[in-house]
């Protein structure tokens, strides 16, 4: 059987678990042969570690696409991460427009609880949205779902009729299929609820909500969906791996929460998500 070929486009922080330092191995691990792209690399990530390092290599993005092209490379995926400024949204759509075979799945990570994060701006959220537009499928949070629509965020409070709503709305940004993260709707559960344009169907998933925050959970469930995806799955038994897994990663850190403030354990739980495959 062909292996199955994804590329990942973001950042690699060396330290601090999240970004390409998830993805590669996560993606490897469901047995998707993974081709990074570092969009930059950073010493750590930036929350909660100070005078980091940072080097920008979003040079390298469009000879990497040229190079590949001229030794006749095919995708079965591509999945994007933080990119930080418009003109890297533009390469990507680039990528988009090379490799037209691939199923494209784009997590905006530009926002949370609300906020924008640092050096992000409402000019930035429409860009994406316009990303988002010529992807296959599209990952945001409550609060970048927000910002890419021009609507106020609603942290809570929300029943199923909102977010189904919601969800429409992202699909009619031009992608086949919206999922929105942390949905929570009753305080005791947390998951994620999807929508197939095509069909006009629903999917969702939770598990028990975890009150606790950890930076890079959101590219661990990314990257789990995303191979997911890739491998062919059905939205609903995607959902389900990408939850559960994620779960899993912050129930088994929580012991050492203090430690490992920075990240959960993700590779621990690396079996589970192989067997959740089967």
């Amino acid at each position: 059987m062909r292996q199955k070929r994804i590329m990942t486009i973001q950042d690699l922080s060396c330290f601090g678990k999240c970004s390409l330092t998830v993805a590669h191995p996560i993606m490897s691990a469901m047995g998707l042969e993974v081709c990074p792209i570092p969009t930059a690399i950073l010493s750590t990530h930036t929350a909660g570690f100070t005078n980091w390092t940072f080097r920008d290599l979003s040079a390298d993005l469009i000879p990497i696409a040229e190079h590949w092209q001229s030794q006749h490379l095919t995708f079965d995926g591509i999945s994007t991460g933080y990119l930080g400024t418009r003109e890297m949204i533009g390469m990507v759509e680039d990528y988009f427009r090379r490799f037209p075979e691939a199923v494209k799945i784009v997590d905006p990570v530009f926002a949370d609880n609300g906020k924008l994060y640092p050096a992000f701006d409402e000019a930035y959220a429409a860009g994406v949205a316009e990303l988002c537009g010529h992807a296959d499928v599209i990952v945001p949070n409550l609060t970048e779902a927000a910002f890419m629509l021009g609507e106020a965020y609603i942290p809570a409070g929300y029943d199923e009729e909102y977010i189904h709503g919601l969800l429409r709305r992202l699909a009619a940004l031009g992608c086949r299929t919206a999922v929105v993260t942390g949905v929570n709707y009753d305080g005791a559960h947390q998951g994620a609820v999807g929508y197939e344009a095509d069909s006009g169907q629903f999917f969702q998933y939770f598990r028990e909500n975890i009150d606790v925050s950890f930076h890079g959970t959101g590219d661990i469930f990314t990257s789990a969906l995303a191979g997911a995806v890739v491998l062919g799955k059905p939205l609903q038994e995607a959902l389900r791996i990408a939850v559960d897994y994620t779960v899993e990663c912050i129930k088994i850190t929580m012991p050492d929460k203090d430690e490992h403030w920075y990240g959960v354990k993700f590779e621990s739980c690396l079996p589970g998500l192989i067997k959740s495959l089967e």
